[in-house]
């Protein structure tokens, strides 16, 4: 019977079966083998010592227990211990309570079923602690995997990762968003030629093997109108490595830098205009040097010779107003092209816009347009400025939108607040021609033109973006090809720059 026993407690134990049932029919076989009319097992684990599992009567008190346990033999007459200790490493007790007589043979079984109990108990609770382990191992790492997931999704770029297959395996946030935005869940697990349409396969495949064949990283930019309006991208393809071996995946960064492409482009004119200047002042000083010699002498001549005729005497006094006119344009292109500080006053930009309209009202081809004027009339003299020059942008702005509409149309001129009435914003709109987009951003550069030969000298727009800027404000262009432009400018008001009233 005892054998018996033992090898359906050996069976049990092996099946795997849930602990605790597994250890309830353990019990009951070792009850009913020695006639015990309670048996309970007890476990020392991280909460103390504790009763794991028991059939028949209720167990004993803990604190009876952990005292037998401490003692030198097996028990009394009111409790038995058959200790369990695997690898010299105890692990607790069999306990019967109350003990039934028991022969040597009953002894050994429960010698036996404690030896066979030990590992069995000591693997299970080595099984558990790594289970335990693996699961907050675990918990850890899809924490980890949020966070850099949240962390790919918070950056401001376009960002997606594909394998050696073009396959996609990241896609954030950022790359489902905007006009030509695809799902996470639609991109992942497809190839890129799958989603990306705008370049043929054979180009972007061709990028994609480059990297993985060098390991190189490639930057380049480009333009897109997808959503509506030109923007600049710089891609950025990074080669990646699981381990030491080849590329394994790219990653592909897409940046809009639109707005740092336009900052960068205001720094290379502001350069160009300085180089200008400062070759606008030579050329100033060596044509003034001729001049004023060809003055004194007409002059000198002029004055010697008081009885010559009337024709000698007219034509030297023409060529002293010539030379004075010359001297007048060379030192305004010196101006317009290196702007002086000047006096600066509180002035009001409708006020200057009104003083150029007057100008200009007696100009043969200007009289030909339509002039409409919308001015804010709550403006005032609120900007720090030299109004002679500001005469000279309006006017120059004008005389360019009469020549794109082919000195026939309406023009018309506003003025406003702009954002928290912190600057003045002036605009001079025309229906003309327009402005290539391939143009825009050389509209500002020395020298550059699009008008017939003797119709521009290309130093129009350069000489107002430089007064515009020595004045704190800029020039903003909106233009559509066939359809007109509208140039924008804007000026900070005195307050904002810490001078005035």
């Amino acid at each position: 019977m005892l054998l018996s026993a033992l090898a359906h407690i050996a069976a049990s134990l092996a099946t795997g079966d849930e602990p605790t049932d597994v250890l309830a029919d353990v019990l009951s076989r070792v009850a009913s083998a020695v006639a015990a009319a309670g048996v309970s097992l007890w476990l020392t684990d991280a909460a103390g010592l504790g009763c794991h599992a028991r059939t028949g009567i209720a167990p004993p008190a803990v604190p009876d227990v952990r005292a037998r346990l401490t003692r030198a033999g097996r028990g009394d007459a009111t409790m038995l211990l058959v200790r369990l200790d695997a690898a010299h490493h105890p692990l607790g007790a069999l306990v019967l309570a109350p003990p039934p007589p028991l022969s040597p043979e009953q002894h050994a079984f429960l010698s036996t079923v404690a030896d066979i109990l030990a590992p069995v108990l000591r693997q299970a609770a080595y099984a558990q602690r790594l289970e335990a382990e693996v699961i907050e191992r675990t918990q850890q790492i899809d924490r980890e995997r949020r966070i850099t997931e949240r962390i790919i999704d918070s950056l401001p770029v376009g960002l997606y990762v594909i394998d050696r297959d073009y396959r996609i395996s990241v896609w954030n946030r950022k790359r489902e968003t905007g006009m030509q935005g695809v799902s996470r869940d639609d991109a992942l697990g497809r190839t890129i030629f799958e989603i990306l349409h705008r370049q043929p396969a054979s180009v972007l495949r061709r990028e994609f093997d480059e990297v993985f064949a060098t390991g190189r990283l490639q930057t380049f930019q480009m333009e897109s109108n997808a959503s509506g309006e030109m923007r600049t991208f710089r891609i950025s393809k990074i080669p990646m490595r699981l381990d030491d071996g080849p590329v394994s995946h790219v990653i592909t960064v897409g940046e809009d830098i639109t707005e740092w492409r336009e900052a960068q482009d205001r720094f290379s004119q502001a350069e160009k205009l300085a180089a200008i200047g400062t070759l606008a002042a030579g050329i100033m000083h060596e044509i003034n040097n001729p001049l004023a010699t060809i003055a004194a002498c007409a002059e000198s001549l002029e004055l010697s010779e008081p009885d010559a005729p009337v024709p000698l005497r007219d034509g030297l006094r023409l060529i002293q107003s010539e030379v004075r006119r010359c001297k007048g344009i060379t030192d305004s292109l010196l101006d317009f092209s290196r702007p002086k500080s000047g006096d600066k006053t509180l002035v009001d930009v409708n006020a200057a816009i009104e003083r150029t309209l007057f100008i200009l009202k007696h100009h043969s081809r200007f009289k030909k347009l339509t002039v409409a004027v919308e001015l804010d009339r709550s403006l005032g003299a609120v900007v720090l400025a030299n109004e002679e020059q500001l005469v000279q942008v309006f006017m120059s702005l004008l005389l360019n939108a009469m020549d794109a509409m082919r000195e026939e149309g309406t023009v018309e001129l506003r003025t406003r607040w702009g954002e928290d009435a912190r600057s003045v914003l002036a605009e001079v709109v025309d229906h003309g021609e327009g402005i290539r987009r391939a143009d825009l951003p050389k509209i500002f550069d020395p020298f550059f033109t699009t008008k017939a030969p003797g119709r521009g000298t290309g130093l129009g727009l350069s000489i107002c973006y430089a007064i515009i800027a020595e004045h704190g404000g800029r020039i903003e262009v909106d233009s559509t090809h066939g359809e007109g432009s509208v140039f924008r400018i804007v000026l900070p008001r005195a307050a904002e720059r810490g001078e005035g009233t």
